[in-house]
């Protein structure tokens, strides 16, 4: 299993004002974990294992939909590193949901 692979990932957003910012696919897995993690004996780190990282690391699009159709920007902002900038005002809750999103 690709278990690093995976947690090493980052998903890159770019918000409207056209700054990137990159947020750790752990955190998004780890997310979507907890929220399982009743269908896998209230373990999330069986959640993790068994069910997140195996979808995870089929298909991109499943990191991108769960995070931006099940989180919030305030749920990620703490670990979003901010890696282009663009001086504009920004809107990250609409950044997040419909910002441009990519696996890097």
């Amino acid at each position: 299993m690709k278990i690093d692979k995976v947690m090493e990932r980052k998903l890159r957003v770019t918000m409207p004002d056209g700054s990137k910012w990159d947020v750790p696919v752990s955190e998004i897995a780890r997310n979507r974990a907890e929220n399982y993690k009743e269908e896998f004996d209230n373990d999330v780190e069986k959640s993790l294992i068994e069910d997140t990282i195996p979808l995870f690391e089929e298909d991109d699009y499943e990191i991108k939909d769960w995070a931006a159709g099940n989180m919030n920007w305030s749920d990620i902002s703490q670990f979003a590193v901010k890696v282009e900038s663009v001086p504009k005002p920004i809107n990250f809750e609409e950044g997040w949901m419909n910002g441009e999103k990519e696996i890097i």
